[in-house]
């Protein structure tokens, strides 16, 4: 794929997309003993989820949602920036406001392997958990992003759109191999959000293996680790898909504000996108009214 394509891509994702809308085993028999361990904000928790069983969709239902938030771009805003657009542009200041916001009032991130826990075994949580997750492979999550969680002690999840990887746009800028695998050697988590951002409701054919397939192997070359989070191209699914997702290992897949599949609520978690209009008494608020 040519990159000037890339270009259309990009300006696509950022008006329309956006994806819209953390004990130690007591008893190593037992899945959900675990000890937290928390430092500042960080909190983290050792949990093996090879022991984890599948819990029924009615009792992963009837857990509280953890708030998951959704961002894109973190810069200031152009001259050049649409009305739309700027709803999916989180301008640094006010990104680095709300990080504070999050910290002050007590919220400590955590990350997939401890949402998968809970929501399976009902394993204990930090107070307040949050979980912070970005897309699209923007170069600002790791140069502004990463080093402003970094000073609370937070951690996030990173889901990358391969074609983009270490590309220069019209728009926006995106991170290198070497830097997405940094993120991950720091203890953040690495995700697949496909190739170039297809809307997964339309695949079919090669689009499994052009937008699973490929990218979950690129992915793994470049982290060492597995892949086993999925966040859909703007936040669209459909239960026709998530079979295709299963068999490739896939443990989760994050949508956005929709209702979650009765059948299958891991593979349509739900995520609320932070809004660049947003203050953050706004996101505060948006939080508490959304989960």
């Amino acid at each position: 794929m040519k990159f000037n394509f890339l270009t259309i891509i990009t300006a696509t994702v950022i008006l329309f997309s956006g994806c819209q809308s953390n004990s130690q085993a007591e008893d190593k028999k037992s899945a959900d003993s675990t000890e937290q361990v928390t430092k500042g904000n960080e909190t983290t928790t050792p949990v093996d989820v090879s022991k984890i069983k599948v819990a029924d969709a009615k009792t992963i239902l009837d857990r509280k949602q953890v708030p998951i938030l959704c961002y894109h771009q973190v810069r200031n805003w152009k001259s050049t920036d649409g009305k739309v657009g700027k709803d999916y542009i989180v301008e640094i200041q006010n990104f680095k406001d709300q990080m504070k916001m999050l910290a002050d009032s007590g919220y400590h991130t955590i990350l997939p392997d401890q949402l998968y826990a809970y929501l399976n075994t009902g394993a204990a949580l930090p107070s307040k958990p949050i979980m912070l997750t970005f897309d699209d492979t923007d170069l600002d999550q790791f140069t502004i992003v990463n080093p402003t969680l970094k000073k609370l002690g937070y951690k996030a999840v990173y889901f990358i759109m391969t074609v983009s990887i270490g590309k220069k746009g019209k728009f926006v800028d995106y991170m290198s191999s070497d830097q997405i695998k940094q993120l991950s050697d720091e203890g953040n988590i690495i995700g697949s959000h496909t190739y170039d951002h297809k809307n997964f409701k339309k695949y079919a054919g090669k689009d499994w293996e052009e937008q699973l397939d490929k990218p979950t192997k690129r992915l793994e070359e470049i982290t060492g680790k597995k892949m086993t989070e999925f966040a859909y191209p703007f936040g669209l699914w459909n239960a026709e898909g998530i079979p295709e997702l299963k068999k490739r290992g896939f443990r989760m897949a994050y949508q956005l504000s929709t209702k979650r599949d009765e059948k299958d609520p891991l593979f349509t978690i739900r995520r609320i996108i932070a809004s660049g209009y947003w203050s953050p008494k706004t996101l505060s608020n948006s939080i508490k009214n959304s989960f």
